[in-house]
C-alpha cells in the first residue's frame, strides 16, 4: 500500500512535491481505511486520490514521476548498463535542472511493515539511495548510500545479508534495490516486487490495444463474469461479450452483443464507439488491480468516459466489498463533475482532491484541496469552476475569440504590406 510519494526536479516538478494517502488526524475521514502497521498501531489511509488542474498544469507529470521511480527500480540494474549515465527527465526550464539530481521517495506498507525508500539520480550516477524500515514503530536505517563519500555504502546495524556482494554487483548508475530484486535477494526482493506489482499507468492513448487484448484474454478466465456484468451495467445497450476466432493463424477478436428489437446483435469491434472501447480496455486492468490490491494510476479518467462511468470507478475503490484487498487509485481529470454526486453530495472528500498549478517559470505546484479550507457544505464543483481553489485556466470569457480575431487582423495587415511592396 502506498502511503506517501515525494519527488523533485522531475519533469515539470521542480521543487519538492508530496502526494499523501494518509488521512489527517485532525480531519476524520469516512473514506479512509484503517491499516495495521507493525509496532505503530493503525493508520487511516485513503483508497484513492484525484488530481485536477488546467491543461498543461502538470497533472500527468505527477503520475509520470511515479512511474519514473518504478522504472528506475525495475530497470537500472538490467537495462541501464547499455548506456552511460542514468535515465531521468529533470526540470528543463532553468539551468539548474540538468545539474541537480532528481529526487524520488516513497513510504510503503508491505506485509504490515512500513518502509521508506528513496534515491537521487544525477546525470551520470546514483548520487544517493536510502532504505528505512519501521518493524517496531521506530526507524531502522538499513541502507545509506552517498556517492560523494569515500565509503559510498553504509549499512547501520548490519541487517542486510550479502552486503559486500550487493556493493560489488551494483554499478554507479544502478540502484542497489534494482540489483537486489533482480538477484532475488531474500530480504530486499519483496520491496522490489512491490514496485513491479504496483504503479500501473493507464492513459487514453498509450497501449490501449494491449489493454483491449488483456481484457479480451480475461474473458476466458475467472474475471469473465465481472467483465460482462460491468459492460451491461454501464448502460451501453450491451448484453454481453463473446470471443470470436478470426481464422487459422489470425488469433481472436471480441464482439459485443447489443440489445435490439430483433434480439441480440453482435457488432464488429471496429464499429464500437471510442467510449465503449475505452471502457472495455479499462476493465481488465481495473479488476486485476482490485484483485491484487495494487496501486493503479489512470491519466485522464474522464477521457472518452461519461462522468457517471468515472464516478462508478471511484465508487469501486471506495467500496470495501468491491475492494476488499485495499487497492488504491490515483487519477487525473479535467472534469470537476466527478467531485459531486447527482444529488449534490460529495463523491470525493477534500483530502482526496489534489490540485496542480504552474508558476511563472513553468514549475508545477501540487497541493491538497484542504489547503483552501472549503466549507463543510460547500459545493466543490461550483467553487472549483469559479476559481475559488485555483488550478483553473487563467482565461477570460471570449478571450480566445478576441485573440483569434486579433491574429487574423495582423495576418491581413501583413499580407497587405507584402502586396504593396
Amino acid at each position: 500500500m502506498l502511503l506517501r510519494f515525494r519527488t523533485a526536479n522531475v519533469r515539470s516538478l521542480r521543487d519538492e512535491q508530496e502526494l499523501t494517502f494518509v488521512a489527517s488526524e485532525d480531519e476524520p475521514s469516512a473514506a479512509a481505511r484503517s491499516v495495521e502497521l507493525a509496532g505503530s498501531g493503525s493508520l487511516a489511509v485513503l483508497p484513492l486520490i484525484g488530481i485536477f488542474g488546467a491543461n498543461a498544469s502538470g497533472k500527468s507529470n505527477v503520475l509520470a514521476a511515479m512511474t519514473d521511480m518504478q522504472a528506475a527500480v525495475l530497470n537500472s540494474y538490467a537495462h541501464w548498463a547499455a548506456f552511460e549515465g542514468t535515465a531521468r527527465t529533470p526540470f528543463a526550464l532553468d539551468e539548474k535542472g540538468g545539474a541537480e539530481p532528481s529526487f524520488f521517495e516513497a513510504d510503503l506498507a508491505v506485509e504490515g511493515v512500513r518502509w521508506t525508500y528513496g534515491f537521487e539520480l544525477g546525470a551520470d550516477r546514483v548520487e544517493a539511495e536510502w532504505l528505512h524500515s519501521y518493524p517496531r514503530g521506530h526507524r531502522q536505517v538499513w541502507l545509506d548510500r552517498d556517492a560523494s563519500r569515500p565509503k559510498v555504502y553504509d549499512w547501520p546495524g548490519g541487517r542486510v545479508k550479502d552486503r559486500a556482494g550487493l556493493e560489488r554487483r551494483t554499478r554507479p548508475n544502478a540502484l542497489l534495490l534494482s540489483t537486489a530484486g533482480t538477484d532475488n535477494h531474500p530480504q530486499l526482493a519483496p520491496l522490489f516486487h512491490w514496485f513491479r506489482r504496483n504503479l500501473w499507468l493507464i492513459n487514453p492513448e498509450d497501449e490501449r490495444q494491449q489493454r483491449e487484448a488483456f481484457t479480451r484474454r480475461e474473458l476466458t478466465g475467472s474475471r469473465a463474469r465481472r467483465i460482462n456484468e460491468l459492460l451491461r451495467v454501464a448502460d451501453l445497450g450491451i448484453t454481453g461479450a463473446e470471443i470470436v476466432q478470426e481464422g487459422t493463424g489470425r488469433g481472436s477478436t471480441v464482439k459485443l452483443t447489443h440489445r435490439s428489437a430483433a434480439g441480440d446483435v453482435a457488432f464488429d469491434w471496429q464499429q464500437e464507439s471510442f467510449g465503449t472501447r475505452s471502457w472495455f480496455a479499462l476493465l481488465g486492468p481495473l479488476l486485476l488491480a482490485l484483485d491484487e490490491g495494487a496501486v493503479l494510476l489512470v491519466d485522464e479518467l474522464d477521457a472518452s468516459l461519461h462522468p457517471r462511468f468515472a464516478a462508478e470507478v471511484v465508487r469501486l475503490f471506495h467500496d470495501p466489498q468491491a475492494n476488499p484487498k485495499g487497492a488504491q487509485l490515483v487519477f487525473t481529470s479535467h472534469d470537476p463533475s466527478v467531485l459531486t454526486t447527482p444529488s449534490g453530495g460529495r463523491l470525493l472528500e477534500p483530502a482526496q482532491v489534489w490540485l496542480t498549478e504552474k508558476d511563472k517559470v513553468g514549475a508545477t505546484d501540487l497541493y491538497p484541496l484542504t489547503d483552501a479550507s472549503p466549507g463543510e457544505g460547500e459545493d466543490l464543483m461550483k467553487s472549483y469552476l469559479a476559481g475559488a481553489f485555483g488550478a483553473v485556466p487563467s482565461l477570460l470569457e471570449g478571450q480566445i475569440a478576441r485573440r483569434l480575431l486579433a491574429a487574423n487582423e495582423q495576418e491581413r495587415e501583413y499580407e497587405a504590406e507584402r502586396s504593396g511592396s
